[in-house]
């Protein structure tokens, strides 16, 4: 499956299920991203958000509709983790190395994606302040790296897209480190104790290790939102 088709079916399923669409939440993408990360196969957290909807619904209806609307993503979190649990095997949800014809990961769109993230980082590492001098020097030489890779999708060889993503995933690695030794404390805990309020209604359907992390890639996309840094996995091509 392409990278993107991950999110959007379980975003599609989600809603489905939910009878009304709602807008995904920064703690639902980061929920997502965990168990991608994890290597949980889409199937499995599919059948989770089913499992966890057919119980809500055979509830609601001994309490004739008196239940409370289910308002997001991590409510389905421990069903997801019990149906990836029953499975013998398990997929990464990755695209192959070599994308299907028309697949959106073409070389050049993946060209132009990289391009365009090399431009935001630049953009971004041009308004720093005088004290955040690392920060500029990480950010500019991911912006060239990025450029680099886009000239090598251009070529007669160009990369496999799963040794690109792994490759992209070590630099926003190494920008997310200057992220946070930038931002000031107050700002830090600040993004942490927001991490705990939208994680607080859940906590008690989720093991210690996913809250964490959950709450750290929560606490990633927003450092990166606040300075308008895009995500560069090719996951989120489709979300640019």
């Amino acid at each position: 499956m392409n990278y993107f088709e991950y999110f959007s079916e379980i975003e599609e399923r989600f809603c489905r299920r939910r009878g009304s669409i709602l807008l995904l939440s920064t703690l639902d993408w980061a929920l997502i991203e965990t168990w991608r990360e994890a290597g949980i196969p889409l199937e499995a957290v599919l059948r989770g958000i089913d499992n966890a909807f057919d119980k809500y619904e055979q509830r609601s209806r001994r309490a004739r509709g008196r239940l409370r609307k289910v308002n997001g993503l991590a409510w389905c979190a421990q069903a997801v983790m019990q149906a990836a649990e029953q499975r013998v095997e398990a997929a990464t949800g990755m695209a192959a190395s070599r994308p299907p014809a028309d697949s959106g990961f073409e070389p050049e769109h993946v060209a132009a994606f990289l391009e365009r993230n090399a431009r935001a980082i630049a953009s971004a590492a041009s308004s720093v302040r005088p004290e955040e001098g690392a920060f500029w020097t990480a950010a500019a030489g991911i912006a060239l790296r990025l450029r680099d890779l886009a000239q090598e999708m251009r070529s007669p060889h160009p990369p496999a897209l799963d040794d690109l993503d792994r490759t992209l995933t070590v630099l926003e690695e190494k920008l997310l480190e200057q992220l946070r030794a930038a931002a000031s404390e107050s700002e830090l805990v600040e993004l942490k104790a927001q991490a705990d309020r939208e994680l607080a209604p859940y906590r008690s359907g989720m093991s210690s290790v996913q809250l964490r992390q959950v709450h750290e890639q929560f606490l990633h996309k927003r450092l990166l939102e606040l300075r308008r840094l895009p995500r560069l996995s090719l996951f989120y091509m489709s979300h640019g």
